[in-house]
């Protein structure tokens, strides 16, 4: 009876003798380590590639297309405004050569200084200060040399001052209308009763003394309102100032007559803004 042979599980490996050509066969042992590595690797799963956003390049063109739209509406809102500037100046031309406006004239005709009296203060205890009564008739002439246009003319504020601005009368003028090619003539009185200040009081006193009378200008404010053709503006507010005036103080019941001969008005615009007026 044979005995059985059976396979080994281990593998075997064998090694050649030279000498003798013969081959031993050589037993091998596999470590689990080594089963490890011989089994066979698992493969990781493949991702599509997304590329990632590229959040500064958005930015930036965003950025860039604000900048662009910024410049744009500047150069539109610029474009209009020069556009408009022309149209305007173009219609005022146009007011300007058809109607040829000018401004309205003042004069004064004639200053009686009924009372210009400077007594000692009861109010004030300093011998410098004093008391100002005064009283003055005046009469002014308004012109209008337009042709085309009428003036609206509200109430006038009148005020009399030395040329140390020492306020020495005041008074007003009502409302009226300088039609076209008008002359309007009127009269007021102006008159003023207060203590001056130390200040006040020596200015005037030395202005009484003089030989020739007392420098004066007469300020008249108020607003108007034009109507030209078709057309009414808004009330704009002007100053009328007349200046080169000599006047004396009265030494009786007689007023004494102001020298208005070389007296010169000048009528400017009072733009308000607010709080200013310029």
């Amino acid at each position: 009876m044979t005995d059985r042979v059976y396979p080994s599980s281990k593998p075997i490996t064998t090694t050649t003798n030279n000498n003798n050509n013969t081959t031993t066969p050589i037993p091998t042992t596999t470590t689990p380590a080594t089963a490890a590595t011989t089994k066979p690797q698992q493969q990781q799963p493949r991702y599509p590639y997304r590329p990632q956003p590229q959040y500064g390049n958005h930015h930036r063109r965003l950025s860039r297309r604000r900048r662009i739209n910024c410049c744009c509406c500047c150069f539109w809102s610029l474009l209009v405004l020069l556009a408009l500037a022309l149209l305007l100046a173009i219609a005022g031309s146009a007011l300007y050569v058809l109607y040829h406006p000018q401004n309205p004239h003042f004069s004064i005709n004639s200053l009686r200084i009924a009372k210009l009296n400077l007594t000692a203060a009861t109010s004030d205890s300093s011998p410098s200060a004093a008391h100002l009564n005064s009283l003055l008739n005046l009469t002014l002439t308004s012109k209008n040399p337009n042709s085309h246009i009428v003036f609206f003319y509200e109430p006038f504020t009148l005020t009399a001052f030395s040329t140390s601005s020492v306020q020495l009368a005041n008074g007003s003028i009502p409302a009226f209308v300088s039609n076209k090619n008008n002359e309007t003539s009127f009269r007021a009185v102006l008159t003023e009763s207060k203590d001056l200040d130390t200040d006040s009081a020596t200015s005037l006193r030395s202005d009484l003394k003089r030989k020739n009378g007392v420098p004066m200008k007469v300020q008249m404010d108020t607003e108007v309102k034009v109507k030209m053709g078709g057309l009414n503006s808004k009330k704009v507010g002007i100053r009328v100032t007349c200046q080169t005036i000599k006047g004396v103080a009265p030494k009786s019941k007689t007023p004494s007559v102001a020298s208005v001969v070389d007296a010169k008005c000048k009528v400017d615009l009072r733009i308000k803004i607010w709080k200013f007026t310029f």
